[in-house]
């Protein structure tokens, strides 16, 4: 009975792939050709490290029987997981964030994580390379915005504030992604060919082994759906990592090259600006802290004139003491 069994799950196999293989020899011959050519055109695809946008269609099938023509051939039915990551200075703090959250809404976006850290404007941070000084607020938001409004989104981002760094990466999935479309239309015919021979199967043995397969594909199936899910939401919303920090005086960006003059006048005013500001936080320090100093003041001269009033009697009796002394002396006489 158990060699029964395990030949209807060998028959079932047989089955499959004799309906796949016909299909999926030609497919994979299209596919081989379509990875050589891409790859040997991948140099071509960028514009000052930013990939331009396809406007053929999303399609993987589409892909397999376009020509390596250009760009949007080698793009147009590719599987890209676009991602970014800025750090940006502000003046005016509130009003970028808002900006960039109807910016997100707008585009079909939205954030999908909102931290924002308000700390307190009298601890200032010194920032180190200019005459800046950092407040202590600053955001963290990760925005997923459709990836056909990115750079839309990015452009709105170097608008409104001062983009101190920017990290772009696109990663290609569309292998990992046809093979999970590849094993998901395998699994599904060898489902259906396992449902026909479970409707004609007549021992509850052979009913057991089937119905344990059939368990056994629909879990592989819903872990295959969950990643193809999981990529597509990748895919059809990059996702734009925000660093945002509030300042008083934006860090410059040097476009082109200072002469020797410039340099040295320009270190020599930060090193005036450097001193001022320096003044400028020691005196907001000593206001800050004066009540301390005062309070120490008070306590320091009580301790002090209590050690001044000790002294003076510990004198007194040491006087009245010679005193007596002498007196005695005198009456010996």
């Amino acid at each position: 009975m158990k060699k029964k069994g395990i030949g209807i799950l060998l028959l079932s196999a047989i089955l499959c792939l004799s309906g796949c293989g016909d299909s999926g020899s030609s497919k994979s011959e299209a596919m081989a050709i379509r990875y050589d050519n891409a790859d040997m055109a991948m140099e071509e695809v960028q514009t000052d490290g930013i990939y331009t946008e396809a406007v053929a269609g999303n399609s993987y099938d589409t892909a397999l029987n376009s020509t390596v023509d250009g760009t949007e051939s080698v793009r147009s039915g590719r599987k890209l997981i676009r991602t970014a990551n800025l750090t940006v200075e502000t003046l005016e703090f509130d009003e970028l964030l808002d900006n960039l959250k109807t910016k997100a809404d707008s585009l079909g976006g939205y954030a999908e994580t909102y931290n924002v850290n308000n700390g307190s404007n009298y601890n200032s941070t010194y920032y180190s390379g200019t005459s800046a000084y950092r407040k202590n607020r600053n955001a963290y938001i990760v925005f997923r915005i459709p990836k056909t409004r990115v750079d839309e989104f990015l452009g709105e981002i170097a608008d409104k504030g001062n983009v101190v760094s920017r990290n772009e990466q696109e990663t290609d999935v569309t292998t990992e992604y046809v093979d999970l479309e590849s094993h998901k239309a395998t699994l599904k015919i060898e489902q259906e060919r396992l449902m026909a021979l479970l409707e004609e199967a007549q021992d509850l043995e052979d009913m057991l082994t089937i119905e344990s397969r059939l368990s056994d594909i629909r879990y592989q199936l819903e872990s295959i759906e969950r990643s193809i899910r999981s990529y597509d939401s990748q895919i059809e919303y990059s996702t734009i990592t925000l660093n945002v920090n509030e300042v008083v005086e934006l860090t410059p960006v040097d476009v082109e090259e200072e002469s020797t003059w410039e340099r040295i006048s320009k270190g020599f005013v930060d090193s005036l600006e450097n001193i001022w500001d320096g003044l400028v936080e020691f005196f907001i320090l000593f206001v800050v802290v004066l009540p301390y100093i005062v309070l120490a003041a008070i306590i320091l001269g009580l301790f002090i004139l209590i050690l001044v009033l000790i002294v003076k009697q510990s004198l007194k009796r040491q006087k009245r003491k010679m005193e007596k002394l002498a007196k005695e002396e005198e009456v010996k006489k």
